[in-house]
């Protein structure tokens, strides 16, 4: 699903713009505390980690929603319902993408505008896509898996903070989109992941689109999750990932997010960053040991992987930092 670069080989990255594939990974060292970030221009909202379960819920029962399937279909219809009923502006980006293995697949990125007149804005997104394959798991390997964890948390956090944005405004204008097609892919092939994200970053739902930053969610549900300071995030938007992290430390989530860096991984991130030049970072469950959790990519992840608690730490979070902002 991700690859790991090499540190020395991520600044190489960053100015060749040539990526790599999805796979494992290994820590590469732990940092310090952090300063005190300044208080918010305005108070956030009460982040609703029952509402945000409910979200991934919901998804779940279509089923594993792999493009091109009549689940995957049924279940962006449902995606942009919500995204219409809370944003200002409610669209889905439609394209055909050919995968690893030579098949035609759809592309649906869902995408919601909020405050769009706005000139400072903020991209936050998952991807909600589900992977075709159980690669992982010791049964059932070429069967699709449910992913409430790996597509459905990430979703289900951006839900719940796209209702509170509607319900208390910003000062600022945040973009929600949902990446289509991120999980079909073969990790020893480069391009194949994120072809949702990387479709996106060179046809933007907007001429020119820019933001100050990004931040991308990804495995954000799982009980107990550790969120490190993924590398390529640190190279291109280390302010971003700092602000967010002492962020949540000052809200008591320091369980969750540890000030313990981490190998580069090419996920969506990577191309919003290189294709649209958005300092972006991503949240991404990743085990200090290496890799992700024991759910990952097999039929495990279901909604027993869902925690409550992770899903609130992240949202608030997030939040706290998008009420912080000042609009321009």
């Amino acid at each position: 699903m991700y690859k790991v670069i090499a540190m020395a080989a991520a600044l190489s990255i960053l100015f060749s713009c040539k990526p790599g594939n999805k796979s494992n990974g290994t820590t590469t060292g732990s940092g310090d505390t952090a300063k005190t970030p300044a208080q918010p221009a305005m108070k956030a909202p009460d982040f609703n980690a029952d509402s945000a379960y409910m979200y991934v819920q919901k998804q779940v029962d279509f089923g594993p929603r792999v493009p091109g399937t009549d689940a995957h279909a049924r279940c962006a219809l449902y995606l942009y319902t919500q995204l219409k009923t809370y944003c200002d502006n409610a669209s889905i980006q439609q394209a055909q993408a050919q995968t690893w293995d030579k098949k035609t697949i759809p592309i649906k990125n869902i995408i919601g505008e909020i405050n769009p007149e706005a000139v400072t804005r903020v991209v936050l997104f998952a991807h909600w896509d589900t992977r075709p394959i159980a690669e992982q798991d010791t049964k059932d390997k070429d069967k699709p898996i449910l992913g409430a964890n790996d597509g459905g948390s990430g979703i289900g956090v951006l839900l719940e903070i796209a209702r509170q944005l509607h319900l208390k405004r910003p000062d600022i204008g945040v973009d929600i989109i949902f990446f289509d097609s991120e999980d079909w892919g073969n990790t020893s092939i480069d391009h194949s992941f994120c072809l949702g994200s990387q479709y996106w970053g060179r046809n933007p739902h907007k001429p020119d689109y820019k933001a100050m930053y990004g931040v991308g969610l990804d495995m954000v549900g799982a009980p107990d999750a550790s969120f490190l300071m993924e590398g390529f995030s640190k190279q291109v938007a280390g302010e971003v990932q700092q602000k967010v992290w002492q962020t949540a430390n000052k809200l008591g989530h320091y369980n969750y997010f540890r000030f313990t860096e981490y190998g580069a991984i090419i996920d969506d991130h990577y191309y919003v960053n290189n294709l649209r030049g958005i300092p972006t970072i991503d949240i991404i469950h990743l085990k200090p040991g290496g890799g992700f959790g024991d759910f990952w990519h097999t039929h495990d992840d279901d909604m027993d992987v869902i925690d409550r608690n992770t899903l609130k730490a992240v949202g608030e979070t997030l939040l706290a930092v998008i009420y912080s902002e000042k609009g321009s």
